[in-house]
């Protein structure tokens, strides 16, 4: 058995080797699943879902139980549902039992989770605010007890800053490549005008329907009219 799920080891050894795990971790989501690895190993549950913030929506962005039709794309507005209300209050919420009658709880149709017993919810937090949720649910009645709680809780602190850092490196890549797509663009927009004898407008709804005929991106498509004019103009000087 590895010993970081070991019942013997101390929660000090359990939180560091978390620490060391989260630091090696590569991307976001890969953070989000070792956050799942490590909740389904400290409380033995039948689902763990984290959703994280994205302004003023939570996103599910994990899942121990696989959900790729709707993992980052099911959102739930703060305060809608138990998860919603814990990330809008800040404070956990265990039930032992017939989660679904409680008043707060909302069904998502998708989520068969829906039906399990048991379902504690725990805020991730980050410098004071909330960055997420985790959610730990059972199929059958579970009494969480305090250590668990706490545990899950204390997972909340340590990895709410390494998601948070995680999702903002992810923000920046996304926007880096927005910006040299941007970039490629005008350059593409640029020769086709120069070589057409057409105005910006029509360049890039020459780009755009390319686009859409070859199924290919705007960055591939305006790379490949760079890419073209550079040989034409090598070609003409050798």
């Amino acid at each position: 058995m590895d010993p970081f799920i070991s019942v013997e080891d101390s929660h000090v050894d359990v939180l560091h080797e978390i620490s060391v795990r989260l630091s090696t971790a590569d991307g976001f989501h890969d953070v989000l699943n070792r956050v799942v690895e490590f909740a389904t190993a400290l409380v033995k549950c039948d689902s763990c879902l984290i959703y994280v913030l994205d302004e003023d929506e939570l996103v599910l962005r994990a899942s121990k139980n696989p959900h790729p039709e709707i993992v980052d794309g099911l959102k739930l507005r703060v305060g809608q549902g138990i998860t919603g209300w814990v990330a809008e209050h800040r404070e956990p919420v265990a039930i032992p039992e017939k989660a679904a009658q409680d008043p707060r709880f909302q069904f998502f149709h998708e989520l068969p989770e829906d039906t399990y017993e048991a379902f504690m919810s725990v805020p991730l937090m980050s410098r004071g605010r909330v960055v997420g949720v985790i959610n730990v649910q059972h199929r059958r009645p579970h009494i969480y007890n305090q250590k668990e709680i706490k545990l899950i809780s204390t997972v909340g602190f340590l990895v709410g800053a390494e998601i948070e850092m995680a999702r903002l490196e992810t923000e920046n890549t996304h926007l880096s490549q927005k910006l040299a797509t941007r970039k490629i663009v005008e350059r593409a927009k640029g020769i086709l005008q120069r070589d057409l004898s057409i105005d910006e407008e029509q360049a890039y709804l020459a780009l755009q329907r390319q686009s859409r005929q070859t199924r290919k991106s705007m960055h591939e498509v305006a790379e490949a009219v760079v890419v073209t004019d550079e040989l034409r103009r090598s070609s003409r000087t050798n």
